[in-house]
């Protein structure tokens, strides 16, 4: 038994833990303000990039229902352009980039600290999005924008035919040369044993 002098210890409560949560909330808080301040800042620089492409949204004939042409609010605010196109702010809060998702993946169209440049090459994307559209309307089956690739091509597949056609034919009189030169081996061979065998016969008789 303990001496009714003797005093008991308490424990008391640590102050470090208490502490150590004070300051991942304090820096929690402080990130979401950074968060928060990009977001604005984002979403800031898309709308004034948005007022300035209002006259070209404007003009888009109202017939035309592809494009959106409005800024998306989230963790990294966009401005749509349509379904595949959209205007983001780079990491440095100040480069504008447009952006574009293909089948080999997402392109930069146009990238630049400055708004100008920016906002002329979604005019052109708008305009050859609104042509395309009036020639596919009016029945043409080109497109204006591969236009030059699609003569490229066209001019590069004749040879490409030509030449499979010539390799196909090398191959064949190449096959029928094994064939013949394998017939001829196996010819010589049987009229040798053919020979012995004779030779044999007149030495037996």
């Amino acid at each position: 038994m303990k001496d009714a002098g003797d005093k008991i210890t308490t424990i008391e409560p640590s102050r470090k833990l208490a502490e150590a949560i004070r300051d991942v909330k304090n820096a929690f808080a402080d990130r979401d303000d950074v968060v928060v301040d990009m977001r604005e800042a984002h979403r800031m620089r898309l709308d004034l990039l948005a007022a300035e492409l209002a006259p070209v949204f404007a003009d888009v004939p109202a017939d035309i229902d592809s494009f959106d042409f409005a800024v998306s609010s989230g963790l990294q605010p966009r401005l749509w352009i349509d379904a595949v196109s959209h205007v983001a702010m780079g990491r440095d809060r100040r480069t504008y980039r447009f952006l574009k998702d293909t089948h080999i993946g997402r392109v930069v169209l146009a990238e630049s600290t400055e708004m100008k440049p920016v906002a002329d090459a979604v005019t052109r994307y708008v305009a050859e999005r609104v042509v395309e559209r009036q020639r596919m309307m009016d029945g043409a089956t080109e497109s204006a924008m591969p236009a030059l690739h699609r003569a490229d091509v066209q001019e590069a597949e004749p040879p490409l035919r030509s030449e499979a056609r010539r390799n196909g034919w090398t191959t064949f009189f190449a096959g029928l040369g094994v064939i013949a030169a394998g017939a001829l081996v196996g010819l010589a061979v049987s009229m040798a044993l053919f020979w012995e065998r004779i030779a044999q016969m007149k030495i037996s008789f």
